[in-house]
């Protein structure tokens, strides 16, 4: 029977966040977000089973590619900051993507951020311009490291 006292954990509304080193004037936190926030997606599979004629040969991918979305307030300064750096160079490099996980005082765990390298801004969703809705959906792009073991020779 397993232990039904294992804490839960707590999710926190506004902890998610998006921090771009390079560009720290296009960091994203709560105060600049549409009710849904931010969401992060890994794409494509982390690694490939290839059949043969008895079983199969893995083949783990280096890296996924990774999506942020924002959902960013058309009506702040951050838009125009997103919209000034598109004219500007998409590339923003390194990002990392903060989850919605309350790690707190005791620190029980949970998900660690994500790192996405060589990151663009990749599109902006369509947007409403008769007043009833304030979001820019924002996206960003780049890669996550995975199977860094692959990387140790010998």
């Amino acid at each position: 029977m397993s232990n039904p006292l294992v804490r839960q954990g707590t999710l926190n509304r506004i902890r998610g966040s998006v921090i771009i080193a390079t560009y720290p004037q296009l960091n994203v936190t709560a105060p600049y977000l549409g009710k849904e926030g931010i969401s992060f997606q890994l794409e494509g599979e982390a690694a490939q089973l290839l059949g043969t004629m008895t079983g199969a040969v893995t083949s783990p991918e280096p890296y996924q590619y990774a999506t942020i979305t924002m959902h960013l307030l058309k009506t702040q300064n951050l838009a125009a900051l997103y919209q000034a750096q598109m004219l500007l160079t998409t590339n923003v490099n390194v990002v990392e993507v903060i989850p919605d996980v309350d790690v707190g005082l005791l620190n029980t765990g949970g998900l660690n951020p994500y790192i996405l390298q060589n990151a663009v801004i990749s599109s902006v969703q369509e947007m409403s311009f008769n007043g009833t809705n304030a979001e820019m959906v924002v996206r960003i792009r780049g890669t996550v490291a995975q199977n860094t073991t692959l990387y140790v020779s010998g």
